[in-house]
C-alpha cells in the first residue's frame, strides 16, 4: 500500500503556502511518494511550474484547486453576503484541467469578492473530469457537522454526490485541532452510513514540521500584523507540514482504506501536458492561397526583397530560401504574418515603431517583411542567432512602439482577433533576499535601521540568495551571527525567500490566442488597487512558450516618441521634412557629438560610463557604435580598452591563430559579438549551425555543464584543424569571460 499527498499549498496560495514547488515535488520523491498534488486556493498559477518539477523529480503531478464555493450566484450582488467554503478538486484527465481552468477563470472574471468564487451552477457545468474532496473543516460538509446540522450534512453530501458520483470523496484530516476531533467520527459515520469512499489528507502549507513558526511569520507578513500580536490570524497548529506515510498511517490507522483511497486517485491520474502544435490565431491569407501559408509568406518575401536589393544576388536568394526552409519546418509562418500584420496597422496609424532589434536583425525574412530595417547580409547577422532546428518555443521578435502609440497597437490587436482572444499577463513578486529579511524583521519588531543594516551587507542584483549571502560575503554572516535576533531572523527568512508576494501585470507581454484564451489557459484579474481591472492569463510568460501559445512584447519607449516629436516641431517650425528612417550614417557632426559624449537622452548611450567610453574611442563609424553597445556589458567590458587601443593604432592588433582573422579583422581582433563566437566555432572547430547556435546559448546563458561538453566538441574540431592546445585555450578561456 502506498500514500499521496492531495492537498498542498505551494508559494502560489499567496503569503499563505510555504511549499515551494520545487521543493515539495523533491520531498515528495525522497519520501518514496509516486505522486503529488498542487490545490492552491482559487488559482492555477502554479501549475507549469508545479508540473515542471515534478516530471524531473520522476513524480507524477496532480493538478488541482482547493475553490471557493458559495451557494448562491457568483453573478448576483446578493451573492456578496454568501458564507464562502474550501472545496479541493483534481484534475483526472484534459478534460478535467479544461474544466479546471475555466472553473479558475470564472472565480475571478465572474466571482472575485475577496476571494476567487465558484458556485454550483459552474460547479456542475464543469463537473466532468474532475474528483472532488470535500476539503478541510472550512468545507461545507464538515462545516455543517461542526455546527450539528447532521440532516443538513447529509442534503449537502448528496447534492456533491449527483455533481460527481464515485468521484467525491469525504477528506479526513488530523491536525490535533479541537474542532477537528469533534468533526471526524462524525464524517466517518456519515461515509460508512452513506458508503461514500473517504481519503486521508493533511494539510500542507509548509514541508518541514520545523518550518511552523517561518508559516507563522507569513501570515503574519500577508496581514500586516507583528508577531506579537495575540488577536492576529494564526493556525493553532504545528501539523500543517509534509508528512511522510508513517506519519500519516497514525492519524487514522483505523481506516487503511481511507490511505488506499489517496493513491487509487494518483492511478487515476491521466494528464499530460504535452503540445504537438502552435497555438497561433487564425490568419487571413487571400483565398487564391487556398491556405497555403508557406506559399504566401514566401511570396510575401519576394515581394520585399525586390523592393530592397537592387538585384536579387545569388547570396541574397540562398539566405532567402534557407530562412523559409527553417520558418517552414519549424511551423513559425503564422507568427511571421501575425508580427508584420500589427506593424503594418501600426506604421499605417503613424505610431513610430523601431527598426528592430536582438536577433531578430539577424533575419532576411524579416527584413523583406518590413518587420525589420536592418540589412543583415550588410552587418554580417547570422540568421541561426534568432532561430534553428534545435531550438524549442516561439521565435522571440523585441519589438520597440512609440510609448504614446503603443495602446494603440494593442488595441488593434484586440480588435483584430476578439478581446476573449486576447490578453496581459500575469507577474508574479517574490521575497527577495533583501526584502525577506526585512518583512521578518519588521514583524519580530526589529527597528528598520537594523533591519538596513543587515541588508546592505547582501549584494544587489536578482540572482543573490541568502545561501549565497551566506557562503560568500562574511561580513553578512558575521552581523547575523552576532546575536540571536539575527540568527532567527535568517533562520526564516531562508525558509520563507522565493515565496510569492503578489502578483502583477507584464509592462509589455501580450498573448494572443486561437480562440476564447480560457480554452487553453486559466484567466484571473489584476485586482490593482487604484486601477481598472485588467484580464490576465494566470501563467508566466516564461510558460506561456511551454504551452506553444504566441506571447508578444510590445515595449513602449520614449526616444521613439521623443524621436517622433522632434520631427514635428521641425515640419511645423522650420519647415524641415526629414524621414528618420533614411539619414545618413556617416554625418561628421553627429560622430562630433558622440565623440565629445553628449549623449543624453540617446538611447543606450546615454550612462556616464559609456559617455567616458566614447570620448575615448571617438567613433567615426556606424560600426565602431555598434560595437561598443555589444561591449557595454559584464564580460565584454573587458576589452573596451583594447578596443579603444587598437582603432587609434596605440595596441598591435593580433590574433591566436590566422583562421581568426577574417571573423575579427572589423572589430580589430577583438571578440565582440555573439555571431563571432559563432563563426569562430565554425571556421575553427568544423561546428554546424546547431552547434555553433548551442554554444552561443550556453555562454549567454552562464550554463557550465553545457559549456564543458561544447569544450570538448570544439577542442576535438580544433586539433583536427591543426590548431594547437594553447590557442585552444586562450580563446575558451575568452569565451568563456565573454
Amino acid at each position: 500500500m502506498a500514500f499521496v499527498h492531495l492537498h498542498n499549498h505551494t508559494q502560489y496560495s499567496l503569503l499563505d503556502g510555504a511549499c515551494r514547488v520545487d521543493k515539495m515535488a523533491h520531498k515528495a520523491k525522497e519520501l518514496g511518494m509516486t505522486a503529488v498534488a498542487m490545490t492552491d486556493h482559487g488559482n492555477l498559477y502554479g501549475t507549469i511550474d508545479f508540473y515542471e518539477k515534478c516530471i524531473e523529480e520522476g513524480v507524477k503531478p496532480i493538478i488541482g484547486i482547493e475553490a471557493y464555493i458559495i451557494n448562491g450566484d457568483v453573478r448576483e450582488e446578493s451573492s456578496k453576503k454568501e458564507r464562502r467554503f474550501h472545496l479541493v478538486l483534481l484534475a483526472k484527465n484534459m478534460q478535467g484541467y479544461k474544466n479546471l481552468m475555466k472553473l479558475s477563470t470564472h472565480s475571478f472574471i465572474e466571482g472575485f469578492y475577496y476571494k476567487a468564487r465558484i458556485d454550483k451552477r459552474l460547479l456542475r457545468e464543469y463537473s466532468e473530469g474532475l474528483i472532488c474532496l470535500s476539503a478541510c473543516i472550512q468545507g461545507e460538509l464538515p462545516n455543517a457537522l461542526l455546527n450539528g446540522y447532521e440532516e443538513q450534512a447529509k442534503e449537502i453530501l448528496k447534492e456533491y454526490k449527483d455533481i460527481f458520483g464515485a468521484d467525491f470523496y469525504i477528506e479526513l484530516q488530523n491536525h490535533q485541532l479541537d474542532n477537528e476531533k469533534k468533526v471526524m467520527p462524525l464524517l466517518i459515520k456519515l461515509a460508512q452510513e452513506t458508503d461514500t469512499p473517504m481519503v486521508v489528507t493533511n494539510d500542507c502549507h509548509y514541508i518541514n514540521m520545523e518550518d511552523w513558526e517561518s508559516h507563522d511569520l507569513l501570515l503574519c507578513i500577508q496581514t500586516g500584523k507583528m508577531f506579537s500580536d495575540p488577536d492576529r490570524m494564526r493556525y493553532d497548529t504545528s501539523e500543517l507540514y509534509f508528512k511522510s506515510e508513517e506519519e500519516m498511517r497514525k492519524l487514522f490507522p483505523e481506516l487503511p482504506e481511507a490511505y488506499e483511497n489517496t493513491n487509487k486517485i494518483a492511478e487515476q491520474i491521466n494528464l499530460k501536458l504535452e503540445y504537438d502544435e502552435f497555438l497561433f490565431p487564425r490568419m487571413d491569407i487571400p483565398i487564391e492561397y487556398n491556405d497555403d501559408t508557406d506559399a504566401y509568406v514566401r511570396d510575401l518575401v519576394y515581394k520585399g526583397a525586390e523592393e530592397r536589393y537592387p538585384e536579387l544576388t545569388k547570396e541574397v536568394t540562398d539566405r532567402i530560401d534557407f530562412e523559409l526552409s527553417v520558418i517552414s519546418k519549424m511551423g513559425y509562418n503564422a507568427y511571421f504574418l501575425v508580427v508584420k500584420d500589427f506593424l503594418d496597422a501600426a506604421r499605417d496609424q503613424d505610431i513610430p515603431v523601431g527598426p528592430g532589434r536582438g536577433s531578430a536583425a539577424g533575419s532576411i525574412v524579416s527584413y523583406c517583411l518590413d518587420i525589420t530595417r536592418l540589412d543583415p547580409l550588410k552587418y554580417g547577422l547570422l540568421f541561426e542567432r534568432f532561430l534553428d532546428l534545435e531550438r524549442v518555443g516561439m521565435p522571440d521578435i523585441d519589438i520597440d512602439f512609440c510609448a504614446e502609440g503603443r495602446a494603440k497597437v494593442i488595441d488593434y490587436v484586440v480588435q483584430k482577433y476578439g478581446r476573449k482572444s486576447v490578453s496581459q499577463i500575469v507577474t508574479f513578486g517574490t521575497l527577495k533576499a533583501k526584502s525577506v529579511i526585512k518583512d521578518v524583521a519588521r514583524v519580530l519588531e526589529v527597528s528598520a535601521a537594523e533591519a538596513n543594516k543587515m541588508t546592505k551587507l547582501i549584494p544587489d542584483g536578482p540572482k543573490v540568495t541568502l545561501e549565497k549571502a551566506e557562503d560568500e560575503y562574511k561580513e553578512f554572516v558575521a552581523l547575523m551571527n552576532s546575536n540571536e535576533l539575527y540568527q532567527t531572523i535568517l533562520r526564516h527568512g531562508k525558509v520563507l525567500e522565493g515565496l510569492v508576494r503578489q502578483t502583477g501585470m507584464h509592462a509589455a507581454g501580450v498573448v494572443i490566442g486561437p480562440s476564447d484564451l480560457s480554452e487553453f489557459v486559466p484567466l484571473a484579474t489584476s485586482q490593482q488597487k487604484g486601477a481598472e481591472n485588467s484580464i490576465l492569463v494566470q501563467y508566466e510568460g516564461k510558460w506561456l512558450e511551454y504551452l506553444k501559445m504566441l506571447k508578444m512584447d510590445f515595449l513602449g519607449l520614449k526616444t521613439l516618441t521623443i524621436i517622433n516629436k522632434t520631427l514635428k516641431m521641425l515640419k511645423n517650425d522650420r519647415d524641415i521634412e526629414l524621414d528618420i528612417e533614411k539619414v545618413e550614417l556617416t554625418d561628421e557632426s553627429t560622430y562630433n557629438l558622440l565623440s565629445d559624449g553628449y549623449t543624453i537622452g540617446v538611447f543606450q548611450y546615454e550612462s556616464k560610463g559609456m559617455q567616458r567610453y566614447l570620448r575615448e574611442l571617438k567613433p567615426n563609424t556606424f560600426e565602431d557604435l555598434i560595437a561598443m553597445v555589444a561591449l557595454y556589458r559584464p564580460g565584454p567590458m573587458a576589452n573596451i580598452p583594447a578596443y579603444i587601443k587598437r582603432k587609434h593604432g596605440e595596441e598591435k592588433i593580433e590574433y591566436y591563430h590566422p583562421l581568426m582573422e577574417e571573423t575579427l579583422k572589423e572589430t580589430y581582433g577583438v571578440t565582440v559579438y555573439q555571431e563571432q563566437v559563432m563563426q569562430l566555432s565554425k571556421v575553427m572547430a568544423g561546428f554546424t549551425s546547431a552547434q555553433a547556435g548551442t554554444l552561443r546559448k550556453a555562454i549567454s546563458k552562464k550554463k557550465a555543464k553545457m559549456m564543458e561538453k561544447m569544450y570538448e566538441l570544439f577542442k576535438e574540431g580544433c586539433k583536427k584543424n591543426g590548431i594547437e592546445q594553447d590557442v585552444i585555450d586562450k580563446v575558451w578561456n575568452d569565451w568563456k569571460d565573454f
